[in-house]
């Protein structure tokens, strides 16, 4: 988000200075300098998002990481049921296999 409000900076100067320097007395239907102005509103409520937002994604983050310790917690529990049992465990399906190589891509070590 820092990195795109920079740019966003950059672009805003560079535009200002192309217009002022190479076309001073522009005709058109939209003036330049309106349009420079929608962009620092367009700024204004990428950064006003990004604030609201902000606290969502460390939440979401937090909430992610907090299944996944219960999910790895729970399946080394069932593990450790099926050795106390001594379950004779069949071969895991090929969806099953597909659904535990996606859990594990997704889980922190």
């Amino acid at each position: 988000f820092q990195k795109a409000d920079s740019d966003l900076d950059c672009i805003l100067y560079r535009l200002e200075y192309e217009i002022k320097n190479n076309h001073p007395d522009s005709a058109g239907a939209k003036n330049p300098v309106t349009l420079l102005k929608e962009l620092s509103a367009i700024k204004s409520r990428y950064q006003t998002l990004h604030t609201r937002f902000k606290p969502i994604a460390v939440e979401q983050k937090k909430t992610k990481d907090h299944i996944c310790v219960t999910l790895n917690k729970t399946m080394t529990m069932i593990q450790e049921l099926r050795k106390l049992i001594e379950l004779e465990l069949l071969p895991l399906t090929e969806e099953e296999e597909t659904a535990e190589k996606q859990l594990k891509a997704h889980m922190p070590d």
